[in-house]
């Protein structure tokens, strides 16, 4: 039998990811499981560093998007969730800054995360044209199982 006991569900606040909640919390209930909620601010510089002209020390950790950035969005998060998780015993409320596939399946390892639950597509265009869909990229690279929830209303037409 499968068990779940750290499910990571993804949010970048668009109208698949509100339906892929429902399945986290679904799941969470089901199994007892802890729920983290994550969202990454999305930003490329973390990643570019030799763009910039000065030295950067690689142990020190860099700051790269606003304390009052970070803040209001896990506010957001635990503003649109938070009085819907009343039956999930353990809650988690992340934010991390990065490119959202990479910073998504780092989250998940650093904390033993066994099931990501997902939006199928999200709001962002620029990262489908820079890195592909965010739910693919994590899907191939995830070293657990990931849900991709769709909105049925918007489904492939067939031709003909």
């Amino acid at each position: 039998m499968i068990e779940y006991s750290n499910i990571l569900y993804c949010s970048d606040f668009s109208e698949e990811a509100e339906m892929a909640f429902h399945h986290a919390v679904d799941f969470c209930q089901r199994y007892g499981a802890k729920l983290h909620l994550l969202h990454v601010l999305h930003s490329g510089y973390k990643y570019m560093r030799h763009v910039v002209d000065e030295y950067v020390d690689e142990n020190k950790k860099e700051q790269v998007a606003d304390e009052k950035l970070i803040g209001q969005a896990e506010a957001d998060l635990k503003f649109r969730y938070g009085d819907r998780l009343e039956d999930c015993s353990q809650i988690v409320f992340a934010v991390r800054v990065g490119v959202p596939f990479v910073e998504i399946v780092r989250y998940a390892r650093e904390h033993k995360v066994d099931f990501i639950v997902m939006g199928a597509s999200g709001s962002s265009d620029l990262d489908k044209q820079t890195f592909g869909s965010t739910v693919e990229n994590v899907a191939r690279r995830a070293h657990c199982h990931v849900m991709a929830i769709r909105n049925p209303e918007l489904a492939f037409k067939l031709p003909g």
